[in-house]
């Protein structure tokens, strides 16, 4: 087991290595970095001390050189380096010294604020709203695909083929608009809910309140297509479960009907139920994107959306980097996960 997961932690990395050199590079054509962190005004010769403080002035290699740097756990800095960066960690050393630290995602060209603080900010909203897609579409998914399978044949099974074709099919920022017109905007003083807003609003007088109730359209805008697969997924599941011999003996045996689909069945289908579920984890963080910035919710997606827009080139790369690194550490915990339910299964 544990070399499984070493290996997996080695595939990992490889991911995030080549991320992280396609990230670097696909950002170097898009406008000049200096004149984004100097703004409107400025002259030519503070234009080239921002160019030089950035290491603009040096060639692409040592560019990427330096990059790799500061994302490094381990990594080389001067003194003034470390004071200007605002670096913490563990160092060693004189003049150059040897920092062991987390990675550093640089600063934001518009607030000058460094990237992980941005982004580890707006991530537990993120998070939340992951999480809440993620129950919304397992609790709904796995009931309507036993119903499905349970009644095979009949209105009630193409009935939730269909609505699982339908959610599937259907993209993630079209059903955001369409929840949010219908539920925010036509039936809003029916349902008191709204077309935008976040996790917690801010009062200057009363402060910051919780406002769950902003969570429930996004969520269910972001776990329809994943409440689709686990649908589907257990439909196909608990078909191939019902017809095996020890279903009949249980019948045999006198045992109830519900017992027997919830009891027997249903735990021996749930197998790859739950590394789909697992995996779409680290997919809802990716789709998170476009429901977070229909809805206003102030995430990592719509930071980086913003971002984007203001051409913030470092919190943009600093998010990319974040999501990848998600995805491989939700990837290896659900095939060490399917590993576990099913010992059966060789993970290779």
């Amino acid at each position: 087991m544990f070399q499984l997961i070493g290996k997996k932690i080695v595939y990992g990395l490889a991911v995030l290595a080549g991320v992280t050199v396609l990230v670097f590079f696909l950002f170097q054509g898009f406008g000049d970095p200096a004149r984004l962190v100097l703004g409107q005004s400025g002259n030519a010769e503070t234009l080239k001390n921002i160019r030089k403080d950035l290491a603009l002035d040096q060639p692409k290699w040592k560019q990427f050189v330096y990059y790799i740097n500061d994302l490094s756990p381990i990594s080389f800095y001067s003194k003034e380096e470390i004071k200007e960066k605002d670096i913490h960690g563990f160092t060693f050393g004189k003049d150059l010294k040897i920092v062991f630290k987390f990675p550093y995602l640089r600063k934001s060209y518009q607030s000058k604020k460094n990237v992980s603080d941005i982004l580890l900010g707006a991530l537990p909203a993120t998070l939340v709203l992951a999480f809440a897609a993620m129950f919304i579409a397992t609790i709904l998914g796995i009931a309507l695909g036993v119903l499905a399978a349970v009644k095979k044949g009949t209105w009630m099974d193409t009935t939730a083929i269909f609505s699982s074709v339908l959610g599937i099919s259907v993209p993630s920022f079209f059903m955001g608009i369409v929840l949010a017109y219908v539920f925010g905007f036509l039936l809003q003083p029916y349902t008191g809910l709204h077309m935008t807003g976040s996790l917690y609003d801010y009062s200057p007088f009363t402060g910051k309140h919780l406002q769950l109730q902003n969570l429930i359209l996004p969520a269910i805008t972001l776990g329809i297509r994943p409440l689709a697969i686990i649908a589907q997924l257990t439909r196909s599941s608990m078909l191939d479960v019902l017809h095996q011999n020890y279903i009949r003996t249980a019948y045999a045996k006198g045992l109830s009907k519900q017992r027997v689909i919830w009891k027997h069945a249903l735990r021996n289908a749930l197998n790859p139920v739950m590394t789909a579920i697992t995996g779409w984890f680290a997919e809802l963080l990716a789709g998170a994107f476009f429901v977070e910035y229909i809805f206003g919710w102030n995430g990592i997606g719509k930071v980086t959306v913003d971002a984007l827009e203001k051409l913030d080139f470092p919190v943009v790369m600093g998010s990319v980097l974040i999501t990848a690194t998600f995805f491989v550490i939700v990837n290896i915990l659900a095939d060490v996960l399917y590993g576990v339910l099913n010992p059966r299964v060789r993970l290779q």
